[in-house]
């Protein structure tokens, strides 16, 4: 993975072809252009963690495992408002990250977004996975305290620092607890991978 300070090769491929990105499985591929399809309808310069976790809570049924329903439920609520008039006050602002010069951004992504994809990437080889799946994306979004991910989770009565247990405890499992309970739509393995494109 090449240095974060310099290179955003999943942010720079996600941008234009997500599908083409071997280090990234399909549906985070596809929650990849749908962060970046949402960005565009709210009008906003790049995309950012908030995009991406407003896109991997509504496509991924294996990171929606790891709230329970009412925390879905708010969480759901803030990045919906979003769209009417929550996020303004983030336009026209770049959302930073401590690990990444603004400088060094990729066009059209935040440098806190384009960081957290790579980072994914990095987290799924650490443990022995060919792609990125979207837990690895969340893992690195909410380990981000400044990130605005984080901060929508925090209005929403999230601790990111549970959420980040919940999604290392997956891990060591090898499965993802279903938290949110049996009945939860799209019940999806843990262990399950789909391939690079």
């Amino acid at each position: 993975m090449s240095p974060p300070h310099f290179h955003h090769p999943a942010a720079e491929r996600g941008a234009q072809h997500p599908g083409l990105d071997p280090r990234l499985d399909a549906e985070l591929a596809a929650v990849v252009t749908g962060a970046r399809r949402r960005a565009q309808r709210d009008g906003d310069r790049q995309v950012d963690t908030a995009h991406l976790l407003h896109t991997l809570l509504e496509s991924d049924p294996e990171v929606r495992a790891v709230f329970d329903h009412p925390q879905l439920a708010r969480l759901l609520g803030y990045l919906v408002q979003r769209a009417i008039g929550y996020g303004l006050r983030w336009q026209g602002t770049v959302e930073d990250s401590g690990a990444v010069p603004v400088l060094n951004e990729v066009d059209g992504w935040s440098p806190a977004a384009a960081t957290a994809l790579d980072a994914a990437y990095g987290r799924a080889t650490r443990l022995g996975r060919p792609c990125a799946r979207g837990v690895d994306l969340l893992a690195t979004i909410v380990a981000d305290p400044t990130s605005r991910a984080v901060e929508v989770l925090d209005r929403a009565g999230v601790d990111a620092r549970t959420v980040a247990a919940r999604v290392e405890e997956a891990a060591v499992q090898g499965y993802a607890p279903r938290w949110a309970g049996a009945g939860d739509a799209g019940r999806r393995a843990g262990t399950r991978f789909d391939g690079p494109r």
